[in-house]
């Protein structure tokens, strides 16, 4: 169910009043997040501009369809960005991201970690985006803005209920605001990417580098784990918002793809892509944060498990998330799930020795419905760890700023209904 059904669904309504109670509940259990493309087998060569199609600006009836905009550096992209996208688009019908370009960031924030390129991959691989424009500016200038509205068709700018100021402390949404076409969701609370830099810093001491301790007292190690430890509150409506709310088909060619998807990047949405394109429906297993410890050291994941699975779930390419997958795949398994080809990539920070395939891997194997499948990119994420490590001078200085920024807010701020 997309968009446009959805819309022929409340269209329906105004016909059929006494489905309206039914309807509601059906909506609320979906949460909203209908926007996903499971159903198309495969995406333009070019994802992140995802094309504007002109014959979509009319809905049923010749209603204009509602373009909104939401911008960002959306820099470690995380499930709190996933979040703020998904609470976008339920205030239009077509949801246009900008994304802020590296010279920008370096001369408001400082350099960023991942690269455009990269970052164009993590936005526009969201179920909720319809459209990226690279390299926007850090501030809507009035130039800008009527690019957005003239060009874009843009209805309404969009951002979180947290303040964007500018270097000069002025707000960077001021002029959108003057003129009435701003509108503003509830911040998700619980993580930032400031946060998730903090984690990575902490876990990337050199004591502790292999998962090695080295001798180092066990409460100092609690300590380096817990002083960034996620404050996020995982509930069963998040879980639903970020779901399509819909199993295969009873024909489907189910493909299932497992892994830690450890601080989602660029390398986990290609070969999610790439699974994705083998089959109907792509079944995501997401291992525990035990399993993780177990095969890559104590001081991984960097993300619990409930963070690792929202944003794995709000991958485009993923139809159905196992929340704590199991390590080996059994035939029980298998038969539940009607998998009809089990996948692994070949860029793992997960031993891929031949034993411990072997054992992961031996049923699918022995029903012949197992294949290797070539990795599009070969980022990890402790190659995106050691980018900050390498430059930890800078992002401590950084990091020490926006942590009194972001104290400042969670002190002085107020409970908002939505979301």
């Amino acid at each position: 169910m997309d968009y446009q059904a959805s819309y022929s669904i409340w269209e329906g309504v105004y016909y059929h009043p006494h489905l309206f109670g039914v309807i509601m509940l059906t909506a609320a259990l979906l949460g909203f997040s209908t926007s996903y493309l499971s159903g198309i087998a495969s995406f333009p060569t070019l994802p992140y501009m995802l094309p504007y199609l002109g014959n979509l600006q009319k809905g049923k009836g010749g209603k204009k369809r509602i373009r909104v905009y939401m911008d960002g550096c959306f820099d470690l992209m995380h499930y709190g960005h996933a979040n703020a996208l998904r609470q976008a688009k339920a205030l239009g019908d077509e949801l246009v991201v900008g994304i802020v370009s590296d010279e920008e960031i370096i001369r408001n924030k400082g350099p960023p970690v991942l690269s455009m390129e990269e970052r164009l991959a993590l936005v526009s691989g969201l179920k909720w985006v319809d459209e990226v424009i690279a390299n926007a500016p850090y501030a809507i200038t009035e130039d800008f803005m009527n690019r957005l509205f003239n060009e874009h068709k843009i209805d309404y700018i969009i951002h979180g209920d947290d303040p964007c100021l500018l270097p000069d402390g002025s707000d960077a949404y001021a002029l959108a605001k003057k003129v009435g076409r701003y509108k503003q969701i509830k911040r998700t609370e619980g993580v930032s990417s400031t946060d998730i830099v903090g984690r990575i810093l902490a876990s990337m001491d050199d004591k502790l580098v292999n998962g090695e301790c080295n001798g180092m007292d066990a409460s100092v190690e609690s300590h380096l784990k817990s002083k960034h430890a996620s404050n996020f509150l995982p509930t069963s409506r998040r879980i639903v918002q970020f779901s399509n709310g819909k199993g295969p088909g009873p024909n489907a060619r189910v493909v299932y793809i497992d892994g830690g998807f450890d601080l989602f990047h660029a390398g986990h949405v290609e070969i999610l892509k790439s699974a994705r394109q083998l089959g109907d429906f792509l079944l995501v297993g997401v291992y525990t944060d035990q399993t993780v410890s177990q095969q890559r050291g104590a001081h991984f994941p960097l993300m619990h498990l409930h963070e690792r699975s929202l944003s794995v779930l709000a991958c485009r390419y993923v139809d159905e998330v196992i929340i704590g997958a199991p390590w080996e795949i059994s035939k029980d398994m298998i038969t539940t799930f009607n998998i009809s080809l089990v996948v692994h990539g070949t860029v793992s920070e997960i031993s891929n020795s031949h034993n411990v395939m072997e054992e992961r891997y031996k049923v699918p194997k022995n029903m012949g419905i197992f294949r290797t499948l070539e990795s599009p990119k070969n980022i990890t994420t402790t190659s995106v760890a050691q980018r900050i490590k390498a430059n930890h001078e800078i992002y401590e200085k950084r990091n020490a700023k926006k942590e009194a920024s972001e104290k400042k807010f969670y002190e002085e701020r107020k409970y908002i209904s939505g979301d």
